[in-house]
Formats: structure tokens, C-alpha cells, sequence
């Protein structure tokens, strides 16, 4: 993966030494690199920055590491390496299943590191990442996060954005107001469907989708929202 295309990781871990020598260290391999010291630190900045790969120490000050590997998945498919002192297979194993991609212990040779980062960007870019959302006249383009309409780019709040692109990069899938309102305002966030409400109003005003006779956005009653599935042959 070549250096200087600024993808975003996101390091959670309690020790302060680590963290200011990883940041160095990406930002001198052209990543953007972002800090957190507690679980729910973590979580926040996951939701409001849409990392493209975490690192994640298993012992932290506020939260059991298997619980935020959990809570993580649940909000995102971005690749996960767990960073941890804990060397026992059954760690291990317990993390891995969990929902962690790969497992590194400390210490750790930098440039090992750098090079599952790099084999996990890869891998996602190549199996696992969704490029283009398509369907009749709309298209999401994740890469370049930009919504397009007749092939007119569609000017989104930063918000309106991420909601649409959950709902695209789960097309076909219901996704209950609870799931969206964790994914888009964090997890501690319940029942506050307003916010959701006039939000997807805009949303559907600007990419013209009719809510009484919709193409793209359906409305599950009492539940939640589904995008209808997408027709691009670049949907992994």
C-alpha cells in the first residue's frame, strides 16, 4: 500500500508512550493517525472520524478489550488489529473470534506492524470494501465519499452523508433507528428518533426521493429504514 494516501487509523490504548511513538511513526509513513486512551473515547472518535483501520489494546481503564471489539464490529467493517501485552493462545483466540482480523503482541518490531497494516488495507481494498453504490439514478462512491444524482453531485451535511452511506453499504438489509443512531451519534445515544427524522427528510429532498413513493429509501414502519439493493457490478 503506498505511503501518503492518508488513510485514517485509529490507536486505542491507555499508554501514552505507545501512542506518541505510533502517531510519529504514521505520520511519518504518510498515514493520518488519531488517539484514544478509553474505550469510549474510542468508540466516539470511531463514529465521528470513520477510521479506516483500528488498532486496539485488549486492557484498558473503562472497558473490557472483548466488549469494545464487539461494539466496534457493530459499528464498523474497518480491518482490526488488537495491540496487547496478553500473549496467551486463548487470548488470542477469544479477540480473534470476537471479531479482531489479527492479533499482534508487545512488544512489538515496528516495521511488523506497518506491514500487517499495510496487508490488512490490501486485503480489505481488494475483498472486503465496497467501492460503488448504484441503483436507477443514484450512486454513492465510498472512496471518494461523494452522492451523485443523474451524475450531479449531491451536496450532504457531513451527518447526511454518514447515514446515507450506512444505508448503502447495507443495501437490502433493514437497519433499525437504534442501529443508525449509534452508528451516526454514538453508541449512548437512545430513542431520539427526531434527529434521525428531519435529517433523512433532507436527505431525501435533495437526492428526490419521494417517501410516499420511494425508489431508493424505504421507511420499515416502527422499525427502521432500508435502501433498496444496489445494481453495481463494483459492489463486492
Amino acid at each position: 500500500m503506498a505511503v501518503g494516501n492518508k488513510f485514517k487509523i485509529l490507536s486505542i490504548d491507555e499508554e501514552k508512550e505507545v501512542q506518541y511513538y505510533l502517531k510519529k511513526t504514521f505520520t511519518q509513513k504518510g498515514y493520518k493517525c488519531y488517539t484514544a486512551q478509553t474505550g469510549i473515547d474510542g468508540i466516539t472518535q470511531m463514529v465521528n472520524i470513520c477510521p479506516d483501520l483500528i488498532l486496539l489494546d485488549v486492557v484498558l481503564p473503562d472497558m473490557d478489550g472483548i466488549t469494545l471489539i464487539k461494539k466496534v464490529r457493530n459499528l464498523t467493517d474497518s480491518p482490526l488489529i488488537v495491540v496487547s501485552t496478553r500473549a496467551k493462545e486463548r487470548d488470542k483466540v477469544v479477540a480473534l473470534d470476537a471479531g479482531a482480523d489479527d492479533y499482534i503482541t508487545k512488544p512489538f518490531g515496528i516495521e511488523e506492524l506497518l506491514a500487517r497494516i499495510r496487508c490488512a488495507l490490501r486485503y480489505r481494498k481488494k475483498y472486503g470494501a465496497k467501492s460503488i453504490y448504484q441503483a436507477n439514478s443514484l450512486k454513492v462512491d465510498f472512496e471518494r465519499r461523494m452522492v451523485l444524482h443523474d451524475n450531479t453531485q449531491i451536496h450532504l451535511t457531513p451527518v447526511e452523508y454518514r447515514i446515507v452511506e450506512y444505508l448503502a453499504r447495507n443495501s437490502g438489509k433493514v437497519i433499525t433507528y437504534q442501529m443508525l443512531l449509534e452508528r451516526i451519534w454514538g453508541p449512548y445515544t437512545f430513542g431520539n428518533n427526531k434527529i434521525l427524522r428531519v435529517n433523512m427528510t433532507n436527505i431525501r429532498r435533495k437526492i428526490g426521493d419521494n417517501p410516499s413513493e420511494p425508489k431508493y429509501i424505504f421507511t420499515e414502519s416502527g422499525v427502521g429504514y432500508r435502501m433498496t439493493e444496489s445494481e453495481s457490478s463494483e459492489w463486492v
